[in-house]
């Protein structure tokens, strides 16, 4: 229910005319109208006052003028008793308005008289719980540890005895009354002033002395006047509820008195702060959410490297987090920032999708910077390694300044792996372009090399002098030297450690080898053409190199054997003959060794096995025994015994009949050995002879490489 409010009330806000309305939050079913008091909330102004409002309430008999005395002090309008009509009940529940002409914001609560007769039997727990509402919500009349309330006692009706000695008997009576309430334990020795301001104050009869009455009510509604500043009714603001928590405090303060539980006000008080604290992070959250700045800077950061995403991100941050603070700043402390950094967590949780894709653009960025400035270096005809340490460290401060200009100040997001990564990526990347520097200079190093030795050595042996293979010597040591020396001065700039260099240098050595090895080899597989050249020189030039004219009577036979042998014998390493005849010789002397081996081997096979069990001697004995008596009377035939098993162990000897038996070929015991062991060995192939078929003297030029090889193996 809502009743129009107009006009000014009593003393000092006559000049006024101002609409508003008197709204009733608590029925007369005890219920609380939670819709009314939002709805009187927000006509009236007071979400937006934050702690700078007071909270006026007043309890007393029925019909002691109540109403009326408020619609005087502040210029309400709440129904008033008509006296005409006698004594009844006017007000009923609770009702509220706004004080009109009265900074600050003031609240002022009308309250459905005690003691009335119209509740019956349930007046008693409605007086109580209304009494104890308005305690618990006014800063007035409201007790509330641990700040003071002041206790303002109305007389009405004064009389002619002095307000001195009124105000001293009540405060006497006021004393007794709190030395008998039942105080915690903590509070048992606490004075009454350490929570109360009692004051006390006189009004003349309102129906007598109308307007001596109107006046002390003028000079009273001034003590209400800024009455939360300091010396005010309501100075002491600690634990004051917000204004935007008031309507919510005052419907829980009456959901715990009605339900007739225990009232623990800072519970309550924490309650508030809670609940209001999470609607204004919920409220500051959904608008960060759809800030139009915090979008473009999400789709900037999306799609490229944003510069000042930090500062940005960290001004819209900024904005919200101090909204709020702006909004939660009376409320509980500990409920507040533990608000403030729950919203902050959230915000920072959102925003880090945004924070994540800035990160994969820089390194994207730095990166591809660090391998376009490496590149550059190197063309420039930088080292290799003072390029790259160059870069490395450039390439990182980049990534720093960048991380620094992107980083949200409330935020404590690990960076760490990015940067590892970076690293990780910025040194493969280098190791991969070193990598294929080294094999570049190596390759041109190799070719230098073949270039070098190749053709020089291919025309030594082209030629054939007597000196050739000490030339070739000389040729590949110099060669090689100078280019091993060149490459370990190219690989100075990529300052590699001693074992890798030692290795790759190795390395070109042996290349440098391979190279005259090759070339070598071509030249032996042409010995035989080389030789038809000179033979084809020698026949056809006489000594004085001069074309040879046939007349007629020219030794055909002696030139031509004189052009074969127009190599001379001494320039000849290993003739054909000679190379034929050691790899016999070496296949003759090796055999003795592999036969004393095999010997040595059915010896011990013998050993082992031709024995026979001592069983069979012993049979043989006993079943023997009159042959052997045979034997000795007959001296003859026992000297034929002997020289048959001379002869047959010789036999057995000679033609190794065990090596036959073991091969499954006992036939060829019956055919003559026409061999010797090292004459079998002929079967293996001689790698001489194979080559003397086409002309001899190729054999001879594979020996002479073989001793050219051994040449450079000793160099």
């Amino acid at each position: 229910m809502e009743v129009p409010i107009s006009g000014g009330g009593g003393g000092g806000g006559g000049g006024e005319s101002i609409s508003c309305h008197a709204s009733q939050v608590v029925g007369t079913d005890g219920e609380m109208d939670g819709e009314a008091m939002a709805r009187f909330a927000a006509g009236a102004g007071l979400l937006g006052r934050g702690l700078s409002y007071a909270v006026v309430s007043i309890v007393g008999p029925q019909g002691s003028g109540k109403s009326t005395l408020l619609n005087h002090l502040f210029g309400t309008s709440f129904t008033e008793m008509d006296a005409l009509k006698g004594r009844s009940q006017t007000t009923k529940g609770i009702w509220i308005a706004k004080a009109v002409g009265i900074e600050p914001f003031t609240v002022v609560m009308d309250l459905e008289g005690t003691d009335g007769r119209e509740r019956g039997e349930d007046d008693t727990a409605f007086e109580k719980q209304s009494a104890l509402f308005a305690l618990a919500v006014s800063d007035i009349v409201m007790i509330n540890f641990p700040r003071k309330t002041t206790l303002l006692l109305v007389i009405r009706d004064k009389t002619k005895t002095p307000l001195e000695y009124l105000t001293q008997a009540l405060k006497e009576d006021i004393q007794k009354i709190w030395n008998a309430v039942r105080k915690p334990e903590v509070y048992k020795e606490a004075a009454l002033s350490e929570f109360f301001n009692v004051e006390v104050t006189a009004l003349s009869s309102y129906e007598e002395k109308e307007n001596l009455f109107k006046e002390q009510v003028g000079q009273f509604r001034q003590r209400f006047i800024h009455s939360i500043a300091p010396g005010g009714l309501a100075a002491d603001r600690r634990g004051v509820i917000p204004a935007s928590g008031f309507c919510l405090s005052a419907l829980q303060i009456w959901k715990v008195i009605r339900e007739n539980k225990d009232l623990n006000l800072p519970a309550h008080k924490i309650m508030v702060a809670t609940v209001r604290c999470e609607e204004i992070a919920d409220e500051k959250l959904k608008s960060f959410i759809s800030d139009k700045g915090w979008l473009e800077l999400e789709t900037a950061a999306n799609s490229g490297l944003v510069p000042g995403f930090g500062k940005k991100l960290n001004a819209i941050l900024d904005f919200y987090l101090s909204e709020y603070d702006t909004e939660a700043m009376y409320f509980d402390e500990d409920v507040r920032t533990a608000k403030h950094e729950q919203l902050e967590s959230e915000i920072l949780k959102h925003t880090y999708h945004a924070f994540k894709k800035m990160l994969e653009h820089l390194h994207h960025v730095v990166l591809n910077k660090f391998k376009s400035d490496l590149d550059q270096s190197l063309r420039s005809g930088e080292g290799f390694a003072a390029s790259a340490r160059y870069c490395v460290q450039s390439s990182m401060a980049e990534f720093d300044a960048g991380l620094r200009d992107a980083l949200v100040k409330h935020a404590e997001w690990d960076t760490t792996k990015v940067r590892s990564k970076l690293e990780q990526h910025i040194e493969a990347h280098a190791t991969s372009v070193r990598g294929t520097k080294l094999a570049e200079l190596k390759a041109n190093y190799e070719k230098k090399l073949l270039d070098t030795l190749a053709g020089p050595v291919q025309s030594i042996l082209e030629t054939g002098e007597k000196d050739s293979w000490a030339c070739i010597r000389r040729l590949y040591r110099h060669g090689t030297e100078s280019a091993i020396l060149a490459f370990s001065a190219s690989l100075s700039e990529f300052e590699l450690d001693q074992t890798t260099i030692h290795k790759m240098v190795m390395e070109l050595r042996e290349h440098a080898r391979s190279i005259v090895e090759e070339k070598a080899r071509e030249e032996a597989g042409n010995v035989l053409m080389r030789m038809k050249e000179r033979f084809s020189t020698v026949l056809s030039r006489d000594k004085d190199s001069m074309p040879r004219t046939w007349k007629g009577n020219e030794d055909i036979r002696a030139i031509t054997r004189e052009a074969r042998l127009a190599v001379s014998e001494k320039n000849m390493l290993i003739t054909p003959v000679q190379c034929k005849s050691i790899w016999r010789q070496f296949n003759a002397e090796t055999e003795y060794a592999v036969a004393q081996a095999i010997s040595m081997q059915e010896a011990h096979r013998r050993s082992n096995n031709w024995l026979p069990p001592a069983w069979t001697v012993l049979l043989l004995a006993i079943l023997g025994y009159n042959e052997f008596i045979f034997l000795l009377r007959n001296p003859l035939y026992l000297l034929g015994l002997f020289v048959a098993f001379v002869v047959s162990y010789a036999a057995w000897l000679q033609y190794d009949i065990t090596a036959y038996f073991r091969h499954g070929t006992p036939e060829e015991l019956l055919a003559p050995a026409s061999t010797s062991p090292s004459a079998s060995s002929s079967k293996l192939q001689e790698p001489g002879a194979a080559t003397v078929s086409g002309s001899g003297a190729v054999s001879g030029s594979k020996f002479t490489v073989i001793i050219l090889f051994s040449g450079l193996q000793q160099r």
